[in-house]
């Protein structure tokens, strides 16, 4: 399922992404805080229409969707995204994949074995390659390979353009063990994650020059070792098209040939339909098609009763046929129009629904979760007693139903930020925070200074500006308090001039215009309710707040400009194309962090204005109110995360916390708001993934203060982190002991929920369209696929294609 704010090119691993309080927080008793030991509660099973291989037929085509053709095949670039590592998943190594519970799992196809041989003075790692795994050029798998990879990426070497290095720059040094099938790795310090490296694996003709990294693995692969080769790229066509690999070694691929064909996400129904895809990612929308399609199956050619002209009631249809035939030309004319045209969308509407009827649905829930996103950088959020409020206003469990309840998928609120429930390590650690509890919010929010009053009170202890403007302050007040005086008394005198005349005419018109300002009262006091109602604003316009002041356009410490680590590279399709943010040191332009984003920004039509300030029951502290500016993107394939938003803002409004919601393009979603930290809330994800320490540190550690005055936030785009909570993620990667890191990962999480920054609200649903003839595919939960296994249970003539065009 499509969400803008995955990073739908983050699904591949947390370490593969481009996702502040100093000090001690003040935390409820940590100890115990959680929901007992570790969770025992099973993952929502994979969904694929699993088969054994025999009853899966040899040959044919079978087409994927991807939101767009890759931009380079090579997943350590900061442009890399899902589809990447979708393709590169059928083409190279991955030496430990996640099996369905969310453990990473040795892959015989590569290796006999793996483990630590030595632990002291140093770590030491011996992999045992399978005699047979080769290259698609008939060259072994061997230490080579590991030893172009470790030095392209390890960071020594600026030449090589990598986004991550996590865990290569803790590698001492790489050799040949016992024989050519044996490869010594020796660390420099513990590593427990070492399992995560060298996944995917790329020969050393591409890792062995920055040359070949940076260019040459952009736009083909020549030499892959996987059930499948590329076979080419049509950029006209929109399509990567791969091969079975004749020199493949383990079960030999069921399709001749997987075609992975670039497919908007608003496409994808029509593309199922037209048959040019096979298997798609869907959204909700379509999944409910695709069900009203198959139980629509034995209808008898009765009339469907959704779809265009369903909603047009026997009323409605009987005055458009008298409209149509009637002796109002111009009237029969635009009304026999629409009648045509309605007529064409029922027919195309049915078509559809005719060839949906070959699809299923696969669901599961997706290795990702949505969280709030709380920007503890500044304003009212940067106090934790604020951010600890907001969060025990949340009904967890609610906004969970809402995504996940009308799909038939549990709907669980998710209790940790390093694991996902099924996992290894699961454990509710929420109780360090707290319980949905409204009065303890208020009481939180109090504490804090925010009283119902607290909006129309004087700021406390403000402090006057220079002399010249105390002297030049009191120089205007004297002049307008002259200027007051004359305008009273000329005012008093055409008063006077004027009432005799004005009396009779008062009288005519008093009723009149009583009425015109009762109805204009009214209009005000509708509009008002509506900006209430929907607390929205146009982005930049009128210099509402989101919108920079013009003296301030080019000032410098407008904030801290984003200057994004070495890890902080990808964040996917849809939220997530980042890199056009960043300039070529990876700062973001100071110009870029506007307060609520960038001026002009797209708001729906008919947006509303801004919330009045002294919004009913609202809180408020020195004359300000309590307003959090919400960013939601406005694309129609997020609807889920706004209906999510509304719900999180109603819950808001009961704690006396008003929400400005920012509707903004899915495309700078991301960009211009997130990254850049010109939000309060917002809604966006992570994947899961086996590696926490690793991959969970740099969303969680604490921003530092660079030499420049920016500030390095790595994936940490809430600004809000510990020393505590960077030493347990420390301790946990270096601990080799499996038991004992898990236990320093439940520690980390229950500190990350006292924190407040961010919190986790639900798995997100995994929704694929697939043909009902293809098995070992659909929604495959935590685990990778197995390409080879997948192939359509009804023979098909070898080589044909899956197409089903009418």
């Amino acid at each position: 399922m499509s969400h803008v704010g995955v990073p739908r090119g983050t699904v591949r691993k947390r370490r593969s992404l481009a996702l502040l309080t100093v000090g001690v927080l003040t935390i409820p008793v940590l100890a115990g805080c959680s929901s007992g030991g570790e969770e025992t509660s099973r993952g929502v099973p994979q969904d694929i229409a699993p088969a054994a291989r025999e009853t899966v037929a040899d040959g044919s085509t079978a087409n994927w969707a991807v939101d767009a053709l890759p931009a380079t095949f090579n997943v350590f670039q900061a442009d890399a995204d899902s589809a990447t590592t979708r393709i590169t998943g059928a083409l190279l190594p991955t030496l430990f994949p996640m099996d369905r519970t969310g453990r990473p799992k040795l892959n015989p196809d590569y290796l006999e074995s793996a483990k630590i041989i030595e632990r002291e003075p140093r770590q030491v790692v011996l992999y045992k390659l399978n005699q047979q795994a080769v290259w698609s050029d008939g060259r072994e798998i061997g230490a080579p390979d590991f030893v172009a990879q470790w030095r392209a990426l390890r960071g020594k070497d600026s030449a090589f353009w990598t986004a991550r290095n996590a865990g290569y720059e803790r590698i001492e040094k790489i050799e040949r063990g016992a024989d050519d099938l044996q490869v010594r790795v020796t660390f420099s310090k513990p590593y427990a994650d070492w399992r995560a490296l060298f996944s995917p694996l790329y020969p050393k003709e591409i890792t062995g020059s920055p040359d070949a990294f940076n260019d040459g693995a952009r736009t083909t692969l020549k030499n892959t070792a996987g059930p499948f080769v590329l076979r080419g790229v049509s950029k006209s066509k929109g399509t990567v098209t791969l091969a079975r690999n004749p020199r493949w070694w383990g079960d030999r691929a069921k399709l001749d040939t997987l075609v992975f064909r670039a497919v908007a996400p608003k496409d994808r129904t029509e593309a199922l339909a037209e048959g040019t895809v096979d298997i798609a990612d869907i959204d909700a929308a379509t999944a409910d098609r695709i069900i009203l399609a198959r139980r629509d199956r034995g209808g008898n050619g009765q009339p469907l009763n959704h779809g265009p002209g369903s909603e047009i009631t026997p009323a409605q249809a009987l005055r458009s046929w008298a409209l149509a035939h009637g002796s109002d030309e111009e009237a029969a004319e635009t009304a026999q129009a629409a009648r045509k045209k309605n007529r064409k969308a029922v027919a195309a509407y049915a078509t559809e629904q005719k060839a949906l009827r070959d699809f299923a649905v696969r669901k599961s829930l997706e290795p990702a979760y949505t969280q709030l996103a709380l920007n503890g950088e500044s304003g009212p959020l940067a106090d934790d007693r604020v951010r600890r409020a907001v969060a025990r206003a949340l009904d967890r469990e609610e906004l969970a139903q809402t995504v996940l309840g009308p799909l038939g998928l549990p709907a669980k609120p998710l209790g940790s930020h390093l694991a996902l429930a099924g996992q290894p390590g699961y454990k509710d650690g929420s109780g360090a925070l707290g319980e949905q509890n409204t009065k303890e919010a208020q009481a939180l929010l109090a504490d804090a200074g925010w009283t119902r009053g607290g909006a129309a009170e004087p700021p406390k202890d403000t402090k006057a500006g220079s002399e010249a403007e105390k002297k030049g302050g009191k120089d205007d007040e004297a002049e307008a308090e002259k200027k007051t005086a004359e305008d009273e008394k000329d005012a008093k005198d055409a008063k006077d001039a004027k009432s005799e005349k004005d009396g009779k005419k008062a009288e005519e018109d008093g009723a009149e215009d009583s009425a015109a300002e009762r109805e204009k009262d009214d209009r005000d006091s509708e509009d008002s309710a509506a900006s209430r109602e929907e607390g929205l604003y146009i982005v930049g316009d009128d210099n509402k707040p989101g919108a920079p002041a013009p003296a301030a356009a080019n000032a410098a410490s407008a904030g801290h400009v984003l200057a994004p680590a070495r890890t902080a590279a990808v964040q996917g399709t849809a939220l997530l194309r980042q890199a056009g943010l960043l300039a070529e040191d990876g700062a973001v332009a100071a110009t870029d962090k506007q307060r609520g984003g960038a001026a002009g920004a797209y708001a729906p039509v008919g947006t509303a204005a801004p919330a009045p300030a002294a919004a009913k029951g609202q809180l408020g502290k020195d004359g300000k109110t309590l307003t959090l500016r919400f960013v939601l993107p406005s694309g129609p394939g997020s609807q889920s995360l706004r209906s999510v938003g509304d719900k999180i803002a109603a819950m808001l409004e009961k704690i006396g916390v008003g929400t400005e919601i920012t509707k903004v393009p899915d495309e700078s979603y991301f960009k211009d708001h997130i990254a850049s930290g010109a939000y309060d809330l917002a809604l966006y994800s992570w994947p899961a993934t086996a590696y926490p320490a690793t991959d969970g540190r740099p969303i969680y550690a604490k921003p530092e203060p660079a030499t420049d005055g920016s500030l390095l936030v790595e994936q940490n785009y809430t600004r809000v982190g510990t020393d505590h909570i960077d030493q347990l993620f420390d301790k946990a990667a270096a601990e080799l002991d499996e038991k004992a890191a898990r236990e320093l990962m439940k520690q980390a999480d229950a500190r990350i929920w006292a924190a407040a920054g961010s919190i986790p609200l639900f798995q997100r649903p995994q929704l694929v369209a697939v043909d009902k003839k293809l098995a070992n595919v659909g929604a495959f939960g935590f685990a990778a696929p197995r390409y080879q296994d997948i192939g359509f249970k009804n023979r098909q003539a070898a080589g044909s294609p899956a197409d089903r065009k009418k």
